[in-house]
């Protein structure tokens, strides 16, 4: 028997309103960076910063208002939250894709919280397709997050300097069966638990409670626990692991790197811009082909999300698209996944 497609339906994308810009980051790394290697190297321009209603929660619920408004569906038709909102929230303990549910009136859905950093929207898409493929009962999915991380960063820290374009916002997309458009097709996902704990929030946990000596440091303790370490094993393999992960799902949904170069979109998150560029050279694509996210800095797991939902806009887009979204995480995740447009 055919399966049947799995098709995005809708996209919804929140972003505060508040903004940091090239000559902010740089007077708050007390000039080490200056504004013009802040746009050139780093490759920001400006980044969304969250104001005082942003929750991480508040603004997974936001985007997922306007994608269940963009999908033109009732919430009661949802039959699955897959909520993929970073670990600092509003209240820790607390389940994300309940708060969701309730606040867009999902009241025939269940709802889990799935967490694979910056990898956790293209590891929540690879769960639901599977889920749905799986259960006759699942036909409509809600992914949707917020991330914020960007409370944690301390840009006196110089080795934190590849997380200075953390930002802040919402994205959400919903999923359903049989929806012919927009249809998710392969991806692949590799990891290494060799670096799971090179970069983290070291105050907070189990290991280093907060405590009345070390609160002030807590809200800014986002370290590499082990920069050299996770430096060499990068240099390593992630840019290998990265191809590897565009290849293969290009491979599982029937493509070659040769289609993709001549009709893809290549939705990355937010990289140094020579990263990007490098990336782009390596597959064959020009700009044209992808959105350099310099005006909203890394909003963690949203970005491919977000630049899904900038080239629909901007008409990149096209029926028969090859969009290919990208992905990496601290841990050490990389992702890839295809949806052929239209």
């Amino acid at each position: 028997m055919k399966k049947p497609v799995i098709g995005i339906r809708s996209i919804g994308i929140y972003l505060p309103e508040n903004r940091m810009t090239a000559k902010e980051v740089s007077e708050a790394t007390g000039g080490f960076w200056t504004e013009e290697n802040v746009i050139k190297k780093l490759g920001i321009v400006e980044k969304r910063m969250p104001g005082e209603n942003d929750g991480s929660q508040e603004m997974s619920a936001k985007a997922a208002k306007l994608a269940v408004e963009n999908a033109g569906i009732d919430p009661k038709e949802i039959d699955l939250i897959l909520d993929i909102t970073e670990e600092w929230k509003e209240y820790p303990l607390t389940t994300s894709a309940l708060y969701v549910q309730d606040q867009i009136g999902a009241v025939n859905a269940w709802g889990i919280d799935v967490q694979n950093r910056c990898c956790t929207a293209i590891s929540a898409m690879t769960i639901a397709k599977n889920m749905m493929l799986a259960d006759d009962d699942i036909n409509t999915v809600l992914i949707s997050g917020g991330y914020r991380n960007v409370d944690y960063v301390d840009y006196t820290d110089k080795p934190m300097s590849m997380m200075y374009n953390l930002g802040a916002g919402g994205g959400a997309i919903i999923l359903q069966k049989g929806y012919d458009k927009n249809v998710l097709l392969g991806s692949h996902i590799m990891s290494d638990g060799s670096l799971s704990r090179t970069a983290g929030v070291k105050i907070g946990g189990q290991v280093n409670p907060i405590t009345g000596d070390n609160w002030k440091e807590a809200k800014t303790s986002l370290r590499l626990m082990d920069a050299q370490k996770m430096k060499d094993r990068l240099n390593e393999v992630s840019m290998p692991n990265w191809i590897n992960c565009i290849d293969e799902s290009l491979r599982k949904s029937g493509y070659t790197r040769e289609d993709f170069s001549r009709n893809g979109y290549l939705g990355i998150l937010h990289i140094k811009r020579s990263g990007h560029e490098w990336m782009l050279e390596q597959l064959g694509l020009t700009d044209k082909q992808s959105i350099y996210l310099e005006d909203y800095g890394h909003i963690g797991q949203i970005d491919q999300f977000l630049s899904l939902d900038l080239a629909m806009k901007q008409g990149l887009l096209k029926k028969g698209t090859i969009a290919v979204l990208l992905a990496a995480g601290i841990g050490y995740v990389w992702a890839a996944n295809v949806v052929r447009w239209g």
